[in-house]
């Protein structure tokens, strides 16, 4: 469907034509006429279908400059929460339509300046709470609220935060907007609670094998890193890696530059500053290959991502889906691949392989490069020799060791080394007894 046929003023066409949005996607062609109409909205879809233009168009076309602030977007993280800002700064030029993000890790006196004067807020669950302790910010006259990735705000905890709020606005003649991922058993209750017969929209983004291939390789934690640099080495595109943990992600970060790959981190510790700087310099390809964990990538849209790869397995196919979701977008061609070791087998299989309706085929390693990686020493042990932070070490330093000693010495320790390994395991030939007696639990 045309975006003329969407029944949008020339203003709002004109600039999505200047965007290069010609056509309407399936869930904007269902939810623009919806909220046009002023039904309530409950949406399930996937990250890159074309959902924040869906509500963000029909709520500019409703609201005037002279109504104030009238309409709320609650978003789960501050990247999704600056994303969903710039779409509506975009699409509302010619209106003169005042449009804040607030969130936190930044000043809350510059964001409490710019709401005075605004009609539409971004907001984090937790920032906005500040606001409104502070008795800054009024609630009472808004008439569209939308909540975007609502699945992810009630893992992160934030319903407590969200009641709150709802408390602060009026339910007369409120339009609510509700987009998620997943509907789960808690995201049915807030519809229920605070939907009035709302529209239903069920539309997953379908990942079609012509422009999306996924593929897996079974490997060895000490082989891990060593597969993943063997790949990252062979693309120039944008790729995108995704780890469960925070300190993983940085220190595969430094592993992946020590091995003379273009990398960066992006988790929940850095400051904003940092997360913005990271973000703009990775869709400006300063570098191209990004490290994040789940939390930290939502609110990223990126067209040109071309390979999409899990250094970590995913809690479950819904995280799956979202992860692999980064990459064949606009109808060009990616690719995802996991890395699965045998401690990961079991949940890859039965959560993501079984659960999932794609196909995710069986990639060989390249044969070539497994007798190479077992010659390699794992990078990790490299690191620890060259240190001499290795348990070997220790024990070594810490019976004396120096440089060029004699024979009789190295004897010595050898001693010293079999000594301790009998005393642990309980045999004769170890040291002396104090007295104590052993329990039967000592190693």
């Amino acid at each position: 469907m045309k975006t003329e046929l969407l029944k949008l003023s020339k203003n709002i066409i004109t600039l999505l034509e200047k965007n290069g949005i010609t056509t309407a996607t399936p869930i904007q062609k269902k939810i623009i006429p919806a909220i046009m109409e002023g039904r309530d909205v409950l949406a399930q879809s996937e990250t890159g279908s074309g959902k924040t233009i869906s509500f963000a168009v029909p709520v500019i076309e409703k609201i005037n400059f002279k109504d104030g602030l009238c309409a709320l977007v609650l978003v789960p993280t501050r990247e999704l929460c600056t994303q969903v800002a710039d779409e509506f700064h975009k699409f509302s030029k010619g209106k003169n339509l005042g449009v804040t993000a607030v969130y936190g890790g930044v000043s809350i006196e510059n964001q409490i300046r710019k709401i005075r004067r605004t009609n539409i807020i971004v907001a984090t669950p937790g920032r906005l709470i500040d606001l409104i302790d502070r008795k800054v910010i009024q609630l009472n006259k808004i008439k569209y609220l939308v909540f975007d990735e609502a699945d992810r705000m009630l893992d992160m905890g934030f319903i407590r935060d969200i009641e709150k709020i709802l408390k602060n606005i009026p339910s007369d003649n409120l339009q609510t907007m509700l987009f998620s991922a997943t509907v789960s058993k808690e995201i049915t209750e807030l519809s229920k609670k605070y939907l009035y017969n709302p529209v239903h929209v069920i539309l997953k983004a379908s990942v079609e094998p012509e422009f999306l291939q996924q593929t897996y390789y079974q490997t060895t934690q000490n082989q891990k890193l060593s597969l993943l640099i063997h790949l990252l080495k062979k693309e120039r595109d944008l790729s995108l890696v995704f780890c469960n943990r925070k300190h993983v992600t940085s220190k595969l970060a430094d592993k992946l530059t020590k091995s003379g790959i273009q990398a960066k981190c992006l988790h929940g510790d850095m400051s904003q500053s940092q997360r913005e700087r990271v973000t703009n310099d990775f869709k400006h390809k300063k570098f191209n290959i990004l490290i994040a964990t789940d939390v930290a990538s939502r609110g990223l849209h990126i067209e040109d991502i071309s390979h999409v790869y899990n250094y970590e397995i995913p809690k479950d196919v819904d995280s799956y889906t979202h992860r692999v979701g980064r990459t064949a977008r606009a109808g060009k061609k990616g690719e995802a691949i996991s890395l699965v070791t045998n401690g990961e087998e079991q949940k890859f299989f039965r959560q993501i392989l079984f659960n999932y309706k794609g196909i995710i085929k069986l990639n060989t390693v390249e044969e070539k490069f497994l007798a190479e990686a077992e010659k390699r020493i794992p990078i990790e042990q490299k690191e620890k020799r060259k240190q001499g932070e290795g348990k070997f070490f220790k024990e070594k330093k810490r019976f004396g060791e120096s440089k060029g000693r004699p024979k009789n010495e190295e004897k010595d320790w050898r001693d010293f080394r079999r000594k301790k390994k009998n005393h642990r395991r309980g045999k004769s030939g170890g040291f002396k007894e104090t007295g104590r007696k052993r329990s039967k639990f000592s190693k």
